[in-house]
């Protein structure tokens, strides 16, 4: 690594680019080689440019991060990665890291964290902020959902019924109260309206906006 840490930002909100364009520019030891709003285009920059420290938002119109970071490590395996997301859902910090992501941040970052995040990223260490790492601990030893778990858990979240639950996953009724039965216990709920909530705030299914 140069003595500048080059950085490349794929995010695709123009306003959050902006922002983290800004708090960079402020420094001298890190800079923006390079930016990119869609998932395609990033990877293609990143592939061209190599940078230090690649900062990826966490979802795209045409994409989701968490299932594209295989592709990047592919690519670069000791490429440094950290994700930046939305808010700080457990499950998805726990897959970004997983797969390799040194860093996981939210947008509401203050740019001091962020210039941090980078460094200590760029050095190969890994970075989460006090707030993510509480949120992990928290949840350490909780069983994990099952694949068929997940799916009936995004269905509920999605509002749909037990009867249509079943119908569109051609099951009986009771084989999935019997899932949700099992996705309450699992994620300490008791009811649709929290599980929702939860599933929500830690990221246990996928919101596309």
């Amino acid at each position: 690594m140069s003595d500048t840490i080059t950085t490349l930002v794929i995010e695709s909100h123009s306003l959050t680019r902006l922002g983290i364009k800004t708090a960079i520019n402020a420094t001298s030891d890190i800079a923006v080689v390079g930016e990119s709003d869609s998932a395609s285009d990033g990877f293609s920059r990143f592939v061209e440019m190599s940078p230090d420290v690649t900062i990826l938002g966490l979802r795209f119109p045409d994409s989701c991060t968490i299932d594209d970071l295989d592709n990047y490590f592919i690519e670069r395996p000791k490429a440094k990665i950290i994700v930046l997301a939305d808010h700080a859902g457990d499950a998805e910090i726990s897959r970004a890291l997983t797969k390799g992501a040194l860093g996981y941040i939210c947008k509401d970052v203050s740019a001091e964290e962020l210039l941090t995040a980078i460094r200590v990223v760029a050095g190969g260490n890994k970075y989460i902020p006090n707030d993510i790492a509480q949120i992990l601990s928290e949840n350490i030893g909780k069983e994990e959902l099952t694949p068929a778990e997940s799916n009936v858990l995004r269905m509920v979240v999605g509002g749909m019924s037990n009867k249509e639950i079943a119908f569109a996953l051609d099951v009986s009724e009771n084989t999935i109260k019997s899932h949700i039965q099992n996705i309450f216990g699992k994620i300490g709920v008791s009811d649709r309206t929290s599980a929702t909530m939860t599933a929500i705030k830690r990221g246990l299914v996928r919101i596309d906006i």
